[in-house]
């Protein structure tokens, strides 16, 4: 399976480099967006950022928390909203790993890992102007809502 994520270093870098670019839209309005049940989505339990990044704590860590600047280690899957996996990287892979803040990973996966702490587990819902907007990338298709699962399981 590609891995998004990691090609997303090389898609800034270049400014952009997916098929079927549409150009950006406006967000939609994540509070009406259906999404498959089996993602377990409730957006009235989560917490809105003044970025319109949805996230919620599934499981609380312990001890060091992310901050700008730190390089992190996190497991991860990614979903469409109608529970399309197009992404994952789980145990026993290796973490996948980058440095909060330097623009290595879509905004709203970098802005959804800030104030983690080590064993955490987040629930994300991504809006377009924080993923990858009016792009394709792979299976991903332009102005998606992406849905993340991530466990942060490092900071250094």
């Amino acid at each position: 399976m590609k891995k998004v994520l990691t090609f997303l270093a090389v898609a800034v870098a270049a400014g952009g480099c997916g098929s079927e670019a549409t150009g950006p839209v406006p967000d939609p309005d994540i509070t009406m967006i259906t999404f498959a049940p089996a993602l377990g989505i409730d957006v009235s339990k989560m917490t809105k950022t003044a970025s319109g990044l949805y996230y919620r704590d599934l499981t609380l860590g312990a001890g060091a928390t992310v901050l700008v600047g730190k390089r992190v280690s996190i497991h991860y899957i990614g979903w469409l909203t109608n529970g399309t996996q197009f992404d994952a990287n789980q145990p026993p892979s290796n973490p996948f790993q980058f440095t909060v803040g330097l623009g290595q990973v879509i905004r709203g996966f970098d802005e959804g890992a800030r104030g983690m702490a080590i064993g955490g587990r987040r629930q994300l819902v991504i809006p377009p102007s924080l993923g990858y907007g009016g792009t394709a990338q792979g299976p991903i298709p332009a102005n998606a809502v992406l849905v993340f699962q991530i466990d942060l399981v490092g900071i250094q």
